[in-house]
C-alpha cells in the first residue's frame, strides 16, 4: 500500500504542474478543443472518446462506492470532470481510512462489512 500511497502522490503532483502549466500556456478553455477532436474523428478524438469512456466509469464507481448519496453523485460528477486530479487525492485519502483493507478500500466501509 505504501508504495501505491507514493505513486499517487507522484501522479497529484505531476497532473497539477501539468495542468498549471498548460492552462497558463494555452489557457483554460479545454472543452472545446476537447470535444472538437471527437467530433473530428481523429486519432486525437479516438483517445479523448476512449478517455471520457474510463471517466464516466471512474465516475460511477466513485457514485457507487458511495452509495450513490448526494455526496456520492456529486463526487462522482466532479470525478468525470475532474479525472485524476480527483481520483488520485480521494484513492490517497481512502488509502489511509481504509488502513490497508482493500475490501474497504474498493467496495466502501458499509459493503466491506456486510
Amino acid at each position: 500500500m505504501k508504495a501505491f500511497q507514493i505513486l499517487l502522490a507522484i501522479l497529484i503532483t505531476g497532473i497539477l504542474i501539468y495542468t498549471g502549466i498548460t492552462g497558463f500556456q494555452h489557457g483554460w478553455n479545454l472543452f472545446p478543443i476537447f470535444f472538437g477532436d471527437i467530433a473530428a474523428m481523429t486519432w486525437s478524438g479516438q483517445f479523448n472518446f476512449d478517455f471520457s469512456c474510463f471517466l464516466i466509469l471512474s465516475g460511477l464507481w466513485l457514485a457507487w462506492r458511495n452509495n450513490f448519496s448526494l455526496g456520492g453523485l456529486a463526487l462522482g460528477a466532479l470525478g468525470i470532470v475532474g479525472g485524476i486530479m480527483l481520483l488520485a487525492p480521494y484513492l490517497l485519502f481512502i488509502s489511509f481510512k481504509s488502513k490497508g483493507d482493500m475490501k474497504e478500500f474498493f467496495l466502501g466501509k458499509e459493503r466491506a462489512n456486510r
